[in-house]
């Protein structure tokens, strides 16, 4: 976590957005949001946690656990379930994009919607079923991984 991350401003920010939530305000929630808000890439619980403490000082994985549910389930923090993968937090941005895995790195990159607006998709169903989200991860290698490649 870098410096400005432990600053007022992005504190403040945790605040308002927890309070817009509806959810009560408690450092490690806080320090949760930031995480996941100021993170450029899909976390795994145990890097939040990891990261949250350096703002909290202790906190245990269940903790973080607990947070990042709450979180999640206030729409202000996207759970993304990968096969393979421990599931990945990232700031909720009700886009419903999509995911890119290297297979070699395990790098994940988000995709943009990939056909017109969410879902995205339209599935096969019979009626009465209604489709809120689609989940499309596509697998391959990533630019570094395609470099260091042997030959096939």
């Amino acid at each position: 976590m870098t410096p400005a991350t432990t600053g007022a401003e992005p504190m403040a920010q945790a605040v308002t957005r927890l309070r817009g939530a509806g959810l009560r305000v408690t450092a490690q929630r806080m320090a949760v949001l930031m995480v996941v808000a100021e993170s450029l890439g899909h976390l795994d619980a145990d890097t939040v946690r990891e990261r949250a403490q350096q703002v909290t000082g202790r906190l245990s994985l269940q903790a973080t656990y607990n947070v990042l549910h709450a979180l999640t389930d206030a729409g202000l923090v996207r759970c993304t379930q990968i096969a393979g993968h421990p599931a990945r937090y990232e700031t909720e941005r009700h886009d419903n994009h999509h995911h890119f895995v290297c297979c070699r790195c395990g790098d994940i990159r988000d995709v943009a919607c990939s056909v017109g607006a969410a879902p995205c998709m339209e599935p096969q169903l019979p009626e009465g079923y209604l489709t809120q989200e689609a989940a499309v991860t596509f697998w391959g290698l990533c630019p570094g991984c395609q470099a260091t490649a042997p030959a096939s």
